[in-house]
């Protein structure tokens, strides 16, 4: 039996049960292959004075056996928005303990972290008081945000040099890593998977009715309908999607499915422009209800400032739904083909521009889907054992 100890930040917990389920899955994955056993250490940050929303996540930092990895949730102290430089030392703090417990119990065989940081910078801590190997996996913010702030790069540089292997999501984010200093040669690809049973084309006539009915909101029963998912952060740009949605036929609607901090500037942007009723805002959605959009959906509409390679691009074409999405991270390793979408720059004509031509002359739903042919969380779990492996028989 092969024991992984993975260091986690993003997992999903009861007071927020989609924030990293990417990680989950493809974690499940490997512990559901024979000879591998995984536990995951998921340090919550709870401030001093747990109001609002760390109360809910004070609540959630319980333990327990969850598709079979075990999980540990040990709180640790977060300053909001000036600790980002200490956080990898104080999580180290509450969670070596821990892991020395752990490893005493029934000993580990390598240290993961699946995020840059703060993961990386703790888990390299881990590994050095355990003596075991040492892997980090790097998502995309981690290294466009962390790698270009002092204390916090230079944390990572110290824990690439001393992993014996780093994760990138993608060609283009191996070569951002390198770029600000970590080992090249260290550095192999692991792709994202996909849970292709949930995520598939979902057509019906009165599929857009049904949904409208569930959702509470009023969908046309024809017309482009758009679909953009992620974080409403500047980042993603959901302010470029609904500036183009101005450009576009006046039945066309666009729903917006995430939480966060540019929400209000986005509802003020739609009705400033007179979209009101044509921008819809979803929150977060029950994975099982996301395939329903993204299959009503006519694109997926995603103008990132950066990204890893995002699951949302993936999780869209599954379902059939072409991608309207700029030059950032691995796009050019998901749309590549006219029936995957285009790639646009990231302004709103342009955006707009590629909706129409998009729409102009759709392709085929089932040559969409088949463009995700390639990705699977029991391929990507596959890929991971692979991995982990090679740096064991190394040692």
């Amino acid at each position: 039996m092969t024991r992984i100890l993975s260091l986690s930040t993003l997992y999903p917990n009861a007071a927020n049960q989609r924030f990293g389920t990417f990680v989950a899955r493809s974690l499940e994955a490997l512990a559901k292959r024979e000879g591998w056993q995984v536990t995951v250490i998921n340090p919550i940050g709870v401030p001093p004075l747990a109001l609002g929303r760390y109360r809910a996540l004070k609540a959630a930092a319980i333990d327990g056996a969850e598709r079979g990895v075990a999980v540990h949730r040990p709180t640790f102290p977060l300053i909001p928005k000036v600790g980002g430089p200490f956080n990898p030392q104080l999580i180290a703090r509450r969670v070596l303990p821990l892991a020395r417990r752990l490893h005493a119990a029934a000993p580990f065989d390598l240290v993961d972290a699946q995020f840059f940081y703060p993961d990386g910078p703790t888990a390299a801590e881990i590994a050095s008081e355990l003596g075991l190997p040492l892997s980090i996996k790097a998502r995309g913010a981690d290294i466009h945000h962390w790698g270009t702030q002092g204390s916090p790069r230079r944390q990572m540089l110290a824990a690439g040099a001393q992993a014996a292997g780093l994760l990138a999501v993608c060609v283009p984010l191996a070569e951002d890593m390198a770029a600000i200093g970590l080992p090249r040669e260290k550095i192999a690809l692991h792709y994202t998977g996909l849970d292709r049973d949930r995520f598939r084309p979902l057509q019906h006539e009165q599929l857009r009715k049904q949904l409208g009915e569930r959702l509470g909101i009023a969908l046309p029963a024809s017309g482009p309908l758009l679909a953009t998912v992620g974080a409403l952060i500047p980042r993603k740009g959901q302010a470029l999607v609904i500036e183009a949605l101005a450009g576009l036929p006046a039945d066309a609607h666009l729903m917006l499915v995430g939480k966060g901090e540019d929400e209000a500037a986005l509802r003020t942007l739609a009705k400033q422009l007179g979209l009101e009723t044509r921008v819809h805002f979803l929150g977060l959605l029950d994975h099982d209800l996301l395939p329903l959009v993204l299959s009503a959906a006519d694109a997926m509409v995603l103008p990132s400032a950066s990204e890893g390679l995002a699951n949302a691009w993936v999780e869209a074409l599954a379902c059939g739904t072409p991608l309207v999405i700029t030059d950032a991270g691995g796009a050019r390793e998901v749309v590549t083909g006219p029936a995957a979408g285009v790639i646009v720059a990231r302004n709103a004509p342009a955006i707009a521009a590629g909706i129409r031509n998009l729409l102009a002359d759709p392709p085929s739903r089932a040559a969409t889907a088949a463009m995700a042919e390639r990705f699977s969380w029991e391929a990507n779990g596959a890929a991971l054992a692979e991995y982990y492996e090679r740096l064991l028989a190394a040692r």
